[in-house]
């Protein structure tokens, strides 16, 4: 069962990153954070890393995200399928589609996050 304390956690992060505030995303993770590139592809690692994939990428698209389930995974991580809309910066819808986004959380910050296609619809 999903804990009180992380699905606060990552509400706070989703709302955080769809209002563009990248410190308050940042304080729900771990300075080390792991976090897919899902732009460019790989990885990004730590405050830094987020902090210039987040500004390249919104000076480029315009991403939101909205989590629509919780599901705990059987390893102790948290699955979050979320609503992802991407426009352009004109407004003009890119991709509208569910995803999962998979996270790690230790010590109640976020310690790694993956994405990968939802293995159910809603």
């Amino acid at each position: 069962m999903l804990a009180p304390e992380d699905s606060q956690l990552l509400h706070a992060a989703y709302a955080a990153f769809n209002g563009r505030d990248i410190d308050s995303a940042l304080h729900t993770m771990h300075p080390q954070v792991q976090w897919p590139n899902g732009m460019e592809g790989g990885w990004v690692q730590g405050h830094g890393g987020i902090r210039d994939y987040w500004t390249r990428q919104w000076g480029m698209i315009d991403p939101h995200v909205e989590p629509v389930e919780f599901t705990d995974e059987t390893d102790g991580r948290i699955a979050v399928t979320v609503q992802q809309t991407v426009r352009d910066l004109n407004g003009q819808i890119l991709m509208d589609r569910l995803v999962e986004h998979v996270y790690r959380i230790d010590g109640g910050l976020i310690l790694a996050m993956e994405i990968r296609e939802p293995a159910h619809t809603l």
